[in-house]
């Protein structure tokens, strides 16, 4: 998808990509835990006006590329 954000003299495209990770590795996302997982960050996403693009919830750990506007900015999250 290639929207850009843009003013008068700039065009810009803001990702973050976001990995969480349980304390020690545990392989804890499986299961009704990893269903819920994507309900809770789709329904996360849509309250701060941003899109997950890519996810991966894998066994040990959870990696997304979300887009965002410039002015939201990651700690926010």
């Amino acid at each position: 998808m290639d929207e850009y954000a843009s003013l008068s003299h700039s065009k810009w495209e803001c990702k973050y990509h976001v990995i969480f990770i349980p304390e020690g590795r545990r392989k804890a996302l499986y299961g009704q835990l990893r269903k819920h997982l994507g309900e809770v960050f789709k329904e996360l996403a849509r309250q701060k006006e941003c899109r997950i693009e890519e996810g991966h919830l894998m066994p040990d750990h959870v990696r997304m590329m979300i887009r965002s506007r410039l002015s939201m900015r990651c700690r926010r999250w």
